[in-house]
């Protein structure tokens, strides 16, 4: 069982085993990035009732997406104004977001969305804790780590 009182510490390309359903249901930060590999990095979401994960593109990044809790409506394409794909998700839902797709998320419950994401290569700073989406805006040192393996650096673009 997890210690709510504990979060789950990110210990880099270390093996690692957590409970990531009940990891997910309790965390109430915006993002904590939980375990970061060379190739592959889990984080763990909360977004508040109304809010978003926040519209953006990776363009060398795959990302895949399951809500653990709530419901919401995920929006991709191939332009930050031209969302062709509009989906309405729930609890059990993956999202799979290939490179270069612009795409969000917006809770659309009456209570956190709780998901969690695989970002393939690594995308934040490993054990990286960002509260709010706002503070995560803000986050300049948010960067991959050295030892994880990144392609070209195309940065990614935000709505």
């Amino acid at each position: 069982m997890l210690d709510t009182a504990k979060r789950i510490e990110d210990i880099g390309p270390q093996p690692q085993s957590f409970n990531i359903e009940e990891g997910t249901t309790r965390n109430s930060d915006y993002r904590s990035v939980t375990w970061s590999g060379h190739y592959l990095q889990v984080t763990l979401m909360s977004i508040p009732v109304g809010g978003d994960v926040g519209l953006e593109e990776h363009p060398e990044t795959d990302q895949f997406l399951r809500l653990e809790a709530g419901t919401g409506r995920v929006q991709m394409g191939t332009a930050k104004d031209n969302l062709t794909f509009d989906r309405d998700v729930s609890d059990g839902w993956c999202v799979l977001v290939p490179a270069g797709t612009w795409h969000n998320i917006t809770n659309t419950g009456t209570s956190p969305m709780q998901l969690y994401t695989f970002y393939a290569p690594s995308h934040h700073a490993p054990d990286r804790v960002q509260s709010t989406a706002a503070v995560a805006a803000s986050d300049e040192s948010d960067k991959p780590a050295d030892w994880s393996v990144q392609p070209e650096q195309v940065p990614d673009k935000h709505g």
